[in-house]
C-alpha cells in the first residue's frame, strides 16, 4: 500500500534549554517520511525546496523508500526556513524567524506515478492548497488525513471548513480543537468537529498523550514518560508519519487498528524528541521500534479484579 505525504521540506534553527543548533534539515514532510518509511514503501513525497536543500538528504530519503517525483526544486530560490526558541517547559516556544522563500509559491502537483495511492496525508499547509491536492487525485484514496493549525483558523476558516468536508481524519492539538469549535471540553469539541466532515479525529496533547475519537468511541493513548526531551520540533509530524505508516502497512482503517496506529505514532515521536531535528529517526531500526512499542504495552497494560 502506498502513502502520499504533502508538506514542507525545510531548514530549522532551534534553541532549547538543552542546547541550540544552527540550520538543520526539517519540515513536516521530512519528519513524517522518515517515520512512515519504517512501515511502508514507497512514501511518495509532494513538496518544494530551493537550490540549497542538501542533495545528501534527498539521497537519504530515497534510500529509505522515499519517492521524490513530486518534489519541486526551484533553482533560484532558497528553501523554507524557520527558527524558534523553546521555553523551559518545552511545550511553548517563540518563533524567531519565518522565511517562506519557495513555500510562498508552493502549488503542489500530484505526479501520475502517485495516482492510485491508498493513503494521503496532508501536512499543515493553507487549506486551499490542501484542497487542490485532493482534487488532483483521480481515484479517492482509502483514507485522507490532514493536519492544520490556529493560523489557518484565524485567516482562512471558510477554506478550512471546505477541506474538512473532504477528509476522513483530522489531527490537531487540544488548543486548536478548542479554537475551532469554541468548546472548552475536548469531548464536546470532538463531537462538534465530527459533524464538520471527518469520521475520525485525533487530538494531540503533547507530553500528555493523544485522544482518538470516532462516533461515540474514544481512545486515550499516553505519551511515554521520558527522562529528557531534547527537541520537540517535528514530534507531531513524526507521530503523523508513524500513524499513517502503520495504517498503510496494514491497509486496515478500523477504529481498533487506529488505536494501534496511535501507539506506533507515539513511539516514533518519543524517538524524535531525543535529538535535534530528524537525527534520531535516521538512527533507529525495527528492533528499536519494537522495544519502544513493548514499553508502551507495559505502560498501559494492567489487570484488575472487579469485586
Amino acid at each position: 500500500m502506498s502513502l502520499i505525504i504533502v508538506g514542507s521540506m525545510a531548514f530549522d534553527a532551534i534553541e532549547t534549554p538543552f542546547g541550540k543548533t544552527d540550520k538543520i534539515v526539517g519540515g513536516a514532510a521530512t519528519y513524517a517520511a522518515y517515520a512512515a518509511a519504517n512501515f511502508v514503501k514507497p512514501v511518495q513525497l509532494v513538496s518544494i525546496v530551493g537550490y540549497d536543500f542538501p542533495k545528501e538528504e534527498m539521497a537519504e530519503l530515497k534510500s529509505r523508500g522515499g519517492q521524490l517525483d513530486g518534489v519541486e526544486i526551484v533553482p533560484d530560490k532558497k528553501s523554507f526556513f524557520w527558527s524558534g526558541r523553546y521555553h523551559e517547559d518545552m511545550n511553548s516556544r517563540d518563533t524567531l524567524v519565518t522565511d517562506l522563500n519557495v513555500l510562498a509559491d508552493f502549488k503542489p502537483k500530484v505526479p501520475d506515478s502517485y495516482q492510485g495511492a491508498e493513503f494521503l496525508m496532508l501536512g499543515n499547509l493553507a487549506p486551499a492548497t490542501q484542497l487542490s491536492v485532493i482534487k488532483q487525485m483521480k481515484t479517492r484514496p482509502k483514507l485522507i488525513a490532514m493536519d492544520t493549525m490556529n493560523f489557518w483558523m484565524e485567516i482562512a476558516l471558510d477554506d478550512l471548513k471546505e477541506v474538512l468536508k473532504q477528509v476522513d481524519l483530522l489531527m490537531v492539538n487540544d488548543a486548536e480543537a478548542r479554537q475551532l469549535t469554541g468548546q472548552f471540553s475536548l469531548v464536546k469539541a470532538a463531537k462538534t468537529i465530527l459533524t464538520m466532515g471527518p469520521k475520525f479525529l485525533i487530538i494531540k496533547k503533547g507530553e500528555h498523550g493523544a485522544l482518538l475519537f470516532h462516533g461515540d468511541n474514544v481512545f486515550f493513548a499516553p505519551a511515554l514518560p521520558l527522562e529528557e526531551v531534547f527537541d520537540p520540533t517535528g514530534a507531531g509530524d513524526t507521530f503523523a508519519g508513524g500513524f499513517m505508516g502503520h495504517l498503510a502497512k496494514t491497509g486496515d482503517i478500523s477504529f481498533d487498528n487506529m488505536k494501534r496506529a496511535i501507539i506506533v505514532g507515539s513511539a516514533m515521536a518519543s524517538y524524535c524528541v531525543e535529538k535535534f531535528g530528524p537525527t534520531r529517526l535516521k538512527e533507529i531500526n525495527k528492533e528499536d521500534i519494537d522495544r519502544r512499542l513493548e514499553q508502551f504495552k507495559e505502560l498501559v497494560n494492567f489487570e484488575i479484579e472487579l469485586v
